[in-house]
């Protein structure tokens, strides 16, 4: 099987010790590609040469709303230049969080709607981070008609999945799927559309119940791919061909 894992931070300090050993590992599994999503400007250059190291890794920039003390108005301006010059497959991580307390949504609001209208400007893709903000990203997203991309790490309900797949977007789903306790979202993983759907690890966050209290890594998109098989009751060999084929089609690759 080849295996695209639509949403992966190996750029992230906690791969800096044995990052090409879990580069391997992610091979041996048949994980041969992974979209890596930046999170600030900051971190732009490392997740560039990152990518340039390792086959089979494409970068996305853009700026997180989880890390909004960080960017500055200047910062999608730079983004603007970094998409010009490097083409990414993708604008993101970018998006809305209302769980972390302390975020201003205004704020919030503005650096997303920068970050949409960068991706329509190039024809690009977003990768989208929605906690608690599924209908606001919804909202934000309708303004953009013919916009494309994921929610990555999806936690909202069958009838927010079902507005997403209507606008054409599709759904990353990762980790959380794997845990018993995780009845709303099994079922909608269980029947959304299979064209509608991503797998992700959000290396090295969001471990699989596997892997509980471990460092998540790209390797361990087979235990995803596994529960959703089982859910769906599909031999695993369908879903890998469907969600990579899904994320060549979303991604352009």
């Amino acid at each position: 099987m080849r295996l695209v894992d639509s949403h992966s931070h190996f750029d992230a300090a906690e791969f800096d010790a044995d990052r090409a050993a879990a580069h391997a590992r992610a091979l041996a599994a048949g994980v041969d590609v992974q979209i890596v999503p930046a999170v600030g400007a900051a971190g732009w250059p490392k997740l560039k040469a990152v990518c340039t190291l390792f086959p089979g890794l494409h970068p996305a920039y853009g700026l997180h709303p989880m890390y909004l003390a960080d960017h500055r108005p200047e910062h999608l301006r730079q983004l603007r230049d970094w998409i010009e010059r490097e083409r990414p497959l993708a604008v993101g991580e970018c998006g809305l969080d209302f769980f972390v307390a302390g975020l201003d949504a205004d704020a919030q609001h503005a650096c997303f709607d920068g970050q949409l209208r960068l991706a329509r400007e190039f024809g690009l893709p977003v990768i989208v981070h929605a906690r608690r903000a599924v209908d606001a990203v919804l909202a934000a997203i309708r303004r953009y008609p013919g916009l494309r991309g994921v929610v990555h790490s999806f936690s909202g309900s069958a009838e927010q999945a079902a507005q997403l797949h209507k606008l054409g977007f599709l759904l990353g789903i990762g980790g959380p799927v794997t845990f018993t306790r995780a009845n709303r979202l099994r079922g909608i993983v269980a029947s959304m559309p299979l064209e509608q759907l991503l797998l992700e690890t959000d290396s090295p966050d969001q471990p699989g119940a596997a892997q509980r209290g471990q460092r998540n890594e790209p390797a361990h998109l087979l235990e995803v791919l596994d529960v959703i098989a089982t859910l769906r009751n599909v031999p695993r060999e369908e879903i890998a061909s469907a969600t990579s084929a899904n994320a060549r089609r979303l991604f352009a690759l």
